[in-house]
């Protein structure tokens, strides 16, 4: 659904999710070859509504593991 409305791949909105979260200091990412690195570059001079980021946070929920659990009663550790 994301893909259609921004006619971005996949990756690209994976990575600029990951892009925008305060809670992630860096991605990594990886490419054989040209085409992949210019597709993921493509992440990049471009942004997601606040809309879309709450579907893919929905989409993207489950419940986290021990010893992270606790985090999500910090606010300042969820913010977007």
């Amino acid at each position: 659904m994301v893909a259609g409305q921004t006619g971005k791949s996949i990756p690209q909105i994976v990575l600029k999710r990951l892009l925008g979260k305060k809670t992630v200091s860096s991605v990594i990412i990886g490419a054989r070859d040209e085409k992949p690195l210019i597709e993921n570059i493509g992440a990049t001079g471009w942004s997601l509504t606040p809309e879309q980021n709450a579907l893919l946070e929905q989409g993207s929920d489950a419940p986290p593991a021990y010893p992270t659990w606790h985090q999500r009663g910090f606010a300042m550790l969820n913010e977007e």
